[in-house]
């Protein structure tokens, strides 16, 4: 028997990434977002997380769904909206006997001394941070006292196909060096930094649906390894695209400036230890429980490269 699959925050890179590889096993998929967004043989919904009445109602039905939302990137829309729409998604899926995979991101580890593992201590250093450590709470404590079915999936910061305005290798390297201009990165670009391929997240996602053990665990998404640095990221960027890349690495100083002027730089000034020191993200529990393998960084880049030119726009 089919399962209804209910995507919520359907307009982001991941969802864009999943809807293929659900339709691909012949699934139901119910894609839920504000603005009602259309794919192709799926039920579309338009709902606000924010609205407990509308998600309740979007979630009705749902055998498995994935909370993708992505908001405003500016700490106090965080505080304010991530702990409503956890706890509306929580007690819809309870309600209609739902299960939840969380799309999770890094920052409630903090600066971490090595590889970032699922048993990596809790330590935010960041207003974001702490943010989603709180949100992420919220469900780990529904989750041991068997309130819901549910489990936890992390992400890299990403890169790939339908990834262009999330994300910052998109941003300040691809795009910089299809346009013959310099790649830029953050503070240190001589430490190593994982990235998660958006196609293999999405595959890891249904991987996980469909695994009854997966469920009531934290699991890290595929990265590649070993983590390059961000100087031989924009190298093999160069090799793909047949061009010398320069790095430009932009410095807290100069990052602060530009600040002043554009509020999402100034509301990533937090986050900058994740450039300036170590990044590495291990998904050995994840690769090693379905006998996967990362997409490399070299296919990872060319297969967006492809994408980027069939899609006739390369930024």
């Amino acid at each position: 028997m089919k399962k209804i699959h209910t995507i919520i925050g359907a307009g982001g890179s991941i969802a864009q990434n999943l809807v293929p590889e659900l339709l691909k096993h012949q699934e139901e998929i119910r894609l839920v977002s504000r603005k009602g967004i259309h794919h192709q043989g799926c039920e579309t919904i338009k709902a606000d997380a924010l609205d407990k009445p509308s998600i309740s109602k979007a979630i009705e039905g749902s055998d498995i769904v994935y909370l993708l939302v992505g908001i405003k990137y500016k700490w106090q829309v965080w505080e304010r909206n991530w702990p409503i729409i956890m706890q509306n998604v929580i007690d819809a899926c309870k309600r209609h006997n739902a299960a939840l995979i969380f799309f999770d991101n890094v920052y409630m580890y903090g600066k971490v001394n090595g590889v970032m593992t699922e048993s990596t201590p809790i330590n935010p250093v960041s207003k974001k941070g702490e943010i989603r450590t709180k949100v992420l709470k919220m469900l780990l404590k529904e989750m041991e006292a068997g309130t819901i079915k549910a489990q936890v999936a992390r992400s890299a910061d990403f890169y790939g196909p339908q990834s262009e305005s999330m994300s910052f290798f998109h941003q300040m390297i691809i795009n910089n060096i299809i346009k013959g201009k310099p790649a830029q990165w953050m503070v240190n670009a001589d430490m190593p930094h994982s990235l998660t391929y958006v196609p293999d997240a999405a595959k890891a996602l249904y991987e996980l649906a469909r695994d009854e053990s997966a469920w009531g665990q934290t699991w890290h998404l595929p990265a590649a390894a070993p983590a390059l640095t961000g100087r031989e990221l924009v190298d093999l960027v160069g090799k793909v695209f047949e061009t010398k890349a320069k790095t430009t690495v932009l410095s807290k100083f100069m990052l602060r400036l530009v600040g002043l002027f554009i509020p999402v730089v100034k509301e990533s000034m937090e986050m900058l230890y994740q450039n300036e020191f170590s990044y590495e993200f291990s998904s050995v529990k994840f690769e090693k429980h379905f006998a996967w393998k990362a997409t490399d960084y070299e296919t990872g880049i060319r297969d967006t490269m492809v994408y980027l030119n069939k899609k006739g726009h390369n930024n």
